[in-house]
This record gives structure tokens, sequence and C-alpha cells, in this order.
């Protein structure tokens, strides 16, 4: 057997079992695609698809019908949880670091209506930033050039080894070839969250920052190759308050790490102390600072 034919033959097998944890949403207004994460019935999808909706009718792969309750939608991320009420089949959620660029993976869903269509494509780019719906800004995508068209939605980008490793969640309609999907790293989670609380609970420290890959003789200082670097500090704001400035490197939030913003939304979200201890890089030293972040709970 030739190689090609034996790529085809495990593709085509990847298909097979990866579907019947791929569902079906509609409502008057559209279509749109969710995957099931959990064998006891629950599901992911996008927060657009969802809308404000307390339930949607969904469809399993075997042709079944229901009605799913929304559990929490999450605007920042463009996530959602649904409680199908059905067990099924669950996709695997790939671990931070699995997703490399030129890596292959595999789009399923419903686009158009369309339902159980597959693309194929690589892993683009990591960490796109893309503006959002309503002036908002989704951060750390993967992007990709398996075709993504409206109603693939929510549905899985898959790798080879049958791991989901992003939820798509937008495409670029003039052009060919750019999709776009949130991590799976991301989506564990906030799923996490939506399910006990509802909402995402993030935590407000009034910066705006980006993520930034240190140059060899900084990451052997701080430690790290990477960091999170402040790029403007709200008036006023927590951050403010704690003595943080413009081009300061944020490298830990209470002694963990932090090499994206996704690391720091995740620590500051699942963590419920009232303050935090930030270990940052500020004028060519070490600085420790002590910030009190406020709450705000999901629109």
């Amino acid at each position: 057997m030739s190689p090609l034919e034996l790529f085809s033959d495990e593709l085509e097998q990847l298909v097979h079992r990866a579907a019947a944890g791929v569902i079906a949403l509609e409502d008057r207004r559209g279509h749109g695609t969710g995957m099931m994460f959990t064998p006891d019935g629950y599901a992911l999808t996008n927060a657009h698809v969802v809308k404000r909706q307390r339930a949607m009718r969904v469809r399993f792969h075997d042709g079944q019908d229901a009605e799913a309750d929304v559990v929490g939608r999450d605007e920042t991320t463009d996530l959602a949880v649904l409680r199908t009420g059905r067990a099924g089949t669950a996709l695997p959620l790939a671990e931070a670091g699995a997703v490399r660029v030129g890596q292959v993976v595999v789009a399923l869903g419903h686009p158009y209506g369309f339902e159980r269509s597959v693309t194929l494509g690589v892993v683009s780019a990591v960490e796109r930033r893309l503006p959002g719906r309503d002036g908002a800004v989704l951060d750390g995508l993967i992007q990709t050039d398996a075709a993504i068209n409206p109603g693939n939605s929510g549905g899985p980008l898959l790798s080879v080894r049958g791991q989901v490793v992003g939820i798509n969640t937008a495409m670029l309609p003039f052009a060919q070839g750019i999709g776009f999907a949130v991590p799976a790293s991301t989506a564990a989670w906030v799923a996490g969250l939506l399910m006990r609380h509802g909402e995402v609970r993030r935590r407000y420290l009034g910066i705006a920052a980006r993520n930034e890959s240190l140059a060899p003789a900084l990451a052997e200082q701080v430690g790290q190759p990477r960091g999170v670097r402040v790029i403007d500090v709200g008036r006023g704001s927590p951050a403010d308050s704690a003595g943080l400035a413009r081009q300061d490197l944020l490298l830990q939030v209470n002694g963990t790490p932090v090499a994206t913003i996704e690391d720091l939304q995740r620590t500051m979200a699942i963590d419920s102390a009232a303050e935090f201890a930030l270990t940052v890089w500020q004028g060519n030293a070490r600085q420790q600072r002590t910030v009190r972040p406020t709450v705000r709970a999901a629109a």
C-alpha cells in the first residue's frame, strides 16, 4: 500500500470515529456546529452560535433531534456550553502546547446546513488576534487553511491523532484559506467555569498587553523564554494602584509563570483570591507587586 493510500485510509477512520461526537445546531436564524466533550452529554460550541438563547435544537450523528439547554456562554472567548441530556461520544481536548505550525488538521461541521462536511488543512499560525463581534477582540487564536464557512462555527478542529486542537470560530469573508479556531487549552478551562458558574468571572486589572517572545539575553536574565508585555495602564485602575507601568514585563502570578495573556486570564479567573502576587521585570530588575483586581461578571 502506498503512503498516500495509507494516509487516506487513516483519515477516513479518523473522521468516522470523530463524527459520533459532532452535533448540528440550528434555530430559525441559522445553522451551527457543536461537539460533545463529556460522555454525560455536555457539548461545546461558540457563544455567537447560541446568541442569547436559553435552548438550541440539536441533531445528533444518528439523526435524532433534541432540545439542549444553554448552560453558559462567554463572549470574550466566543465559547458556550450546552447540556444535551444524552450520553455521547466525547472528543478529547488536546493539551496546551500540542498545536504546532504546519500540523495537519481536519475541520468537521455543518457549513450552510451541509451536514457532516469535512475539510483538510494545516495549522497556518498560532496566537493570532482577530477583531470579534461587538468590538471585542479574540486573542490567542489558531489560524488554519482548512475551509471554515458559516455553519462550521463551534465544530472541532482535529489533529490526525484524533484530539481536538481548536473550536472553529471565524473566517474572513474576503479571503480564501484563512480560518480561525479557539485553542482547546482555552476551551478546557472556560468550559469548566461555565459548567460551574454559568459564566466566566474575570478579574479586571486595567492593562493593555501583548504576548512577547524574549530575546535570548533577556530570557536568560528573567529565567523564561516568554512573558506578557504591558503596553498601557489605565489611570486609577487596580494595576495602576499596584505600581505597574508601561513596558513592564509580567512574568509570574502567585509564583506561576505566565507566557501569554491567556495564562494570565486563566489564572486570575480560576483563582478566587482577593489579591494576587505579580512578578514583573521593571527597570532591568525583578520586582514584586500585589494587586487587588475587581471582578467583572459576564454581560
